[in-house]
């Protein structure tokens, strides 16, 4: 306990700050990390059901809602529930909107490592240089020039503590980096299969009804046209 506090010490009390600030990164890369892996793996889940799923189906959609729901694919299945029977390029921006509010939920926190990269070092360097300027004025005293080389390696911790800090926050960056990335990618594919579904649907179902067979009753119900002409010629033939 008394290495730590002279380790404080020495560091002008920033050892301290960097510990606080390297419980702030832990703490953010176990909370985006079952983020990521919760959301993902339900993004994968609807896209697979959303293959299998008739989107203009309001209950069939409303299902698929309710079994991811508080996801931010839900969102998108939830606002095609209510938007279904608009123009699919009304639709089509809905679902670019709602994409674009859940961005914020996306990166949150991950600033706060981008920063821990770029901070932590140069809080160790500081710590570092406030350890040197005490080294040095112990050097002046020839009586404690030997306790010089202690103060040195004392005062280098602080450096070691920085750089530690921002080897493990410039990984999670770059990891949480790519699992933003895929995140997008999936609400993106999410979006476009179901405007893709629905406006195949909707052809289908009007090729359909344009080329629907005449019933019986059209057919005895409908006059047969005949052609005079024809009629008058073979009469005097």
């Amino acid at each position: 306990m008394s290495l730590v506090i002279h380790l404080i010490t020495i560091g002008g009390g920033l050892p301290l700050i960097m510990a606080v600030l390297l419980l702030m990164v832990i703490a953010i890369i176990i909370d985006r990390t079952w983020f990521f892996h919760r959301i993902i793996g339900a993004g994968r889940a609807i896209e697979h059901d959303l293959r299998e799923t008739d989107c203009r189906n309001g209950e069939a959609l409303k299902n698929v809602a309710n079994r991811y729901e508080n996801t931010l694919q839900a969102r998108l299945v939830l606002a095609t529930l209510n938007l279904r029977n608009e123009p699919v390029s009304m639709l089509s921006q809905h679902l670019e909107e709602e994409i674009m509010w859940a961005m914020p939920r996306l990166d949150r926190f991950i600033w706060l490592l981008d920063t821990a990269v770029t901070l932590a070092p140069l809080f160790g360097l500081f710590g570092t240089i406030i350890g040197m300027i005490d080294t040095f004025n112990v050097l002046g005293n020839s009586s404690q020039a030997i306790k010089a080389t202690g103060g040195i390696a004392d005062a280098l911790v602080s450096t070691g503590m920085g750089l530690f800090i921002a080897i493990i926050s410039i990984i999670a960056l770059n990891y949480f980096n790519k699992k933003l990335r895929l995140t997008v990618h999936q609400l993106e594919l999410i979006r476009l299969t179901i405007v893709n579904r629905i406006q195949s649907e909707g052809r289908a179902n009007t090729g359909r009804q344009s080329h629907k067979p005449a019933t019986a009753e059209e057919i005895s119900g409908s006059p047969v046209p005949v052609d005079e002409a024809y009629v008058a010629e073979g009469a005097y033939s």
